[in-house]
This record gives structure tokens, C-alpha cells and sequence, in this order.
């Protein structure tokens, strides 16, 4: 896979990369998303994109550079007909990656369904495997028993090789990092430990909550000997390595101690059609507007490149330069429910 420069933003990053957010609502209340006593509005159906707008829009973006779309949410699987869309984008000539991050609650019965319609590889996120500790992570007492068995059902139907996300918060999961990392290692999937991040505005982040990736994939390592690997391109986020038994790929995401702000090819559009430029955006443009008001292919394009042409964003080199110098730095910030992963 190759990266185009189609367009490319105030910084010399081109746009490679397509999050499509294709619903808020969630069966989860993760305390890093949306704690569960919080109160929350969610869109009417008739604010949510149509699977034919999300479908033009996307290939605006291909056309504009983009090779990697990416389904969530919210939970994406909430959504009716998931694989109907799937087999829209699918058929966009010069896609080259279709993937889709879940919780896995509702995979199972789905993971089928979404290989056949095309869906190349599912994401999804598993914070413990203990479950009393999963139960309080996802706010709900939701069983991992299901979750799992939703991740064998996507290897077996070929969505891989699967990757598993889990999001490392200091005296909360992080004494399962090894066990994580060695159950999954088993079934040849691969993880990527995420540092605990401050995305939205409701999960109460500290810095001190965070257990810096080389530390985590320190952890792993005194007890999975494993080597380095190169990135496979210049935007890719992971610290990549492999172990040395079986040649299974396991990372970590540095977002905080290891910010990649420079390299960041990632555009998301939100499930009510806001395109974001970063994860930690405050502000988005509308595009739901121009697509019901009769806007051309053409405009359309041109107002998505003029986005990304004005593009200068660095949220987290920003963050820690204050961090380091003792300043508070607190700024209002999407939900991640709303602008996904």
C-alpha cells in the first residue's frame, strides 16, 4: 500500500486514511468513553448519514488519496444492515483496506455477513479478560465471554488477522498486560496496547493514569521474547514487533509519551456528517448540509481538499510541550462516541 499526496495539509501530510463514524449510540458505557452516569443525547435517525451519503462521500475521499476506510461508532454493529454498506464501499475502485473497529458484543452474529460483504479486517476492543474487571470497565457489567467468542467467529471467518485494541490505564487493567498479550498470542491475533489517552471531554484523564508504551511492551517482553519491526509506511501509529516463536505481530500505541502528530494522514467524518481533521478535535466541518443541499461532486471535492489544505493540527505535541512546561492544558474536545476511534 502506498501513500498518495493527492492533497496535503499546512504541514506536508497527505490524506491517506478515512474513519467513518456510522453511528453514536453504543451498547457500552466504557469509562474512557461514556461512564455510564452520564446522560447523553443521541442523534434522531434522521441526522444520521444515509449508507448512499456515506458512500459518496468516501469516494471523494479515494479520489482525493485515501486507500484505508475504517468503520466505528459508537458501536458500529448497532447499525441496521451493516453489511449493506460494507458492500458499497467495497466497490469503490482503488479502496485497497476496509476495516471496522467493535466491541465485539454483537460480532458473532455478524462476523459471517460482514467477510462476505466484503469487510477485510475487524478491530476489536478488549480492555480485561477477568470479568469482573471487564464488567466495571465497560460501565455495564457486559460479559467477555461473548466478546471472545465474537473474535473467534471473525477468525474463523477470515476478518484478519484480527487485531485487538486495549487501552492500558495504570492500576486499572494494567497487571493483565502479559496475560492479554499471551491469550491472544495463542489465537494469532494481534494486539495493540494503547496508551491511556484524553480524548473527549468526560473521562476525568490524568497524566498519572498513563503506563507508557516501552514500559508496557517492556512487560511483555521479559516474558514473550520478541524483536522489532519496521513501519510499514511512514503514517502508520504502532510500535511494531513480533515474537520470536511464532512470528505473531504485537505493538503498543504511544499517543501520549510518543506523539505522531507529524505523520498523521487520518481524516474522520462523523455519523452526522461533520468531517474532523484530528481525534481531539473541538470543531468540525458540515457536510451534511452541502449533501442534502444539492451540492455537486465536484464542489464537494473541492470543499474537502480546501479542509485538509488548511489542515495544521498537532493536538498532542501541543499537549505535552505545556504538560512538560507545568501549564493546565484542558480544551473542550469532541466525544469520541460521536467522532470514533
Amino acid at each position: 500500500m502506498t501513500e498518495n499526496r493527492v492533497v496535503e495539509d499546512r504541514l506536508g501530510r497527505g490524506l491517506d486514511d478515512l474513519r467513518i463514524s456510522v453511528i453514536d449510540r453504543c451498547n457500552f458505557r466504557c469509562t474512557f468513553c461514556m461512564p455510564a452516569d452520564q446522560t447523553y443525547t443521541f442523534l434522531p435517525r434522521r441526522e444520521i448519514l444515509t449508507f448512499e451519503e456515506l458512500t459518496r462521500i468516501a469516494i471523494i475521499f479515494v479520489e482525493l488519496g485515501v486507500r484505508k476506510i475504517r468503520l466505528t461508532g459508537g458501536e458500529p454493529l448497532l447499525r441496521r444492515e451493516l453489511e449493506r454498506l460494507v458492500a458499497m464501499l467495497k466497490a469503490i475502485p482503488g479502496l485497497e483496506d476496509l476495516a471496522l473497529t467493535t466491541n465485539g458484543f454483537l460480532l458473532k452474529d455478524q462476523a459471517r455477513t460482514l467477510a462476505d460483504a466484503g469487510l477485510d479486517r475487524v478491530t476489536v476492543s478488549v480492555e480485561s479478560l477477568d470479568q469482573e474487571v471487564f464488567g466495571k470497565i465497560n460501565g455495564l457489567g457486559m460479559p467477555i465471554a461473548k466478546v471472545l467468542e465474537g473474535i473467534d467467529a471473525a477468525v474463523d471467518a477470515g476478518l484478519g488477522p484480527v487485531k485487538i485494541n486495549t487501552v492500558v490505564m495504570r492500576g486499572v487493567n494494567d497487571h493483565e498486560i502479559v496475560s492479554i498479550a499471551r491469550y491472544f498470542k495463542e489465537r494469532r491475533c494481534i494486539v495493540r496496547f494503547i496508551e491511556f489517552m484524553d480524548v473527549g471531554n468526560l473521562n476525568e484523564w490524568q497524566a498519572e493514569n498513563v503506563l507508557d508504551a516501552r514500559t508496557i511492551m517492556g512487560r511483555i517482553g521479559a516474558e514473550l521474547p520478541m524483536e522489532p519491526l519496521r513501519r510499514e509506511r511512514p503514517s502508520d501509529v504502532a510500535l511494531r514487533y513480533r515474537y520470536l516463536d511464532d512470528g505473531v505481530e504485537v505493538g503498543a500505541i504511544a499517543s501520549i509519551t510518543e506523539p505522531f502528530c507529524g505523520d498523521c494522514t487520518r481524516a474522520r467524518v462523523s455519523s452526522e456528517g461533520r468531517l474532523y481533521t484530528c481525534l481531539f478535535a473541538n470543531q468540525g466541518t458540515d457536510m451534511k448540509d452541502l449533501l442534502r443541499g444539492g451540492v455537486t461532486d465536484d464542489d464537494l471535492r473541492k470543499r474537502i481538499a480546501a479542509v485538509w489544505r488548511s489542515r495544521a493540527d498537532r493536538y498532542s505535541e501541543l499537549r505535552n510541550d505545556r504538560l512538560a512546561s507545568g501549564q493546565l492544558f484542558s480544551e473542550p474536545k469532541v466525544e469520541m462516541f460521536r467522532i470514533g476511534g
